[in-house]
């Protein structure tokens, strides 16, 4: 087709017919119908092809796996670094690197306060401590700041959307105490992989590639007066490091992994076997005025 009578069929169809459209709403869908107009014409896209794509898209809503399409196409990265940028140019440095979300945070964590622990003693694993401190990017220690950690089990399932597990397994809201600090035991977390043969793993090997996370624990950090911090750390030596479907590894997010097997270590840990230590501290930014959120506005799961 010729540019124009597609431009003439886009002019007719986008012409409000009825009452007063949403401005900024009826600007985006424009946008998006006329690229994909381009891109069928460009593609010489067939009609059993395009129902092929509205089929896909239909069972990936019944799946609930646009949050792992969405992960998997680098939306969710490119959105954190517009964040980034905007920040930037509003003059906010330093701070721990935010990375995405993911979309397996559950709200209502049970709160603890300092320390906690996060795992309900039912599986074996390797046990993990981590701790650390909450600060602002001067350096000052945050008290009563909310760290709600998030992760997976050793077979690199969550609690509950795995019907196993007990509920807020290796969940919880943990308040900084006096100084920022906070601490908690768990277990290592293992990586996972989106659903076999899913819509997300479907896509993925369309595109010649897999569907792995690396091990990470999930972290949302607030305070009043700071930014809204979402990040993870992902587990060194994993070998999906640098190689995670969802592109969440960033530098700065990869803390050193201590074991130790010294019965005095053990011993000052309060436990009676060997175990892993993870230190590392939040830096928090300030919140300013005129800049995007950082508390951003999605559906989420909540237990009952």
């Amino acid at each position: 087709m010729e540019k124009a009578a597609i431009d003439a069929l886009l002019k007719e169809m986008q012409a409000p017919t009825r009452g007063e459209p949403t401005p900024r709403v009826k600007a985006i869908v424009d946008r998006v119908v006329r690229d994909l107009f381009h891109v069928i014409e460009e593609f010489d896209v067939q009609p059993d092809e395009f129902w092929t794509a509205v089929n896909y898209l239909t069972e990936a809503g019944r799946n609930d796996e646009y949050g792992l399409i969405a992960a998997g196409l680098g939306f969710e990265r490119f959105l954190d670094v517009r964040l980034d940028e905007a920040e930037a140019k509003a003059g906010l440095t330093g701070g721990t690197p935010r990375t995405i979300e993911g979309p397996l945070y559950v709200a209502g964590a049970p709160l603890v306060k300092g320390e906690g622990r996060l795992d309900d003693g039912t599986e074996d694993g390797e046990i993990l401590v981590m701790h650390g401190q909450v600060r602002d990017v001067d350096g000052t220690p945050i008290a009563g700041a909310h760290v709600e950690v998030w992760h997976a089990n050793t077979r690199g399932n969550y609690s509950f959307f795995d019907k196993s597990q007990s509920a807020f397994n290796l969940r919880r809201t943990i308040e900084t105490d006096a100084e920022g600090r906070y601490r908690f035991r768990t277990i290592m977390p293992a990586g996972y992989a989106v659903p076999p043969e899913g819509s997300t793993d479907t896509l993925l090997k369309t595109l010649g590639r897999h569907g792995h996370r690396p091990a990470h624990i999930h972290f949302f950090v607030s305070a009043p007066g700071h930014r809204k911090l979402t990040t993870q750390i992902n587990i060194d030596g994993d070998p999906y490091l640098h190689d995670d479907f969802a592109f969440a590894t960033r530098d700065g997010l990869i803390p050193p992994v201590e074991r130790n097997a010294d019965p005095e270590a053990i011993a000052a840990a309060g436990l009676n076997e060997p175990f892993a230590r993870i230190a590392f501290d939040f830096e928090l930014k300030r919140e300013a005025d005129a800049l995007p959120a950082a508390e951003v506005q999605r559906l989420r799961a909540e237990a009952a």
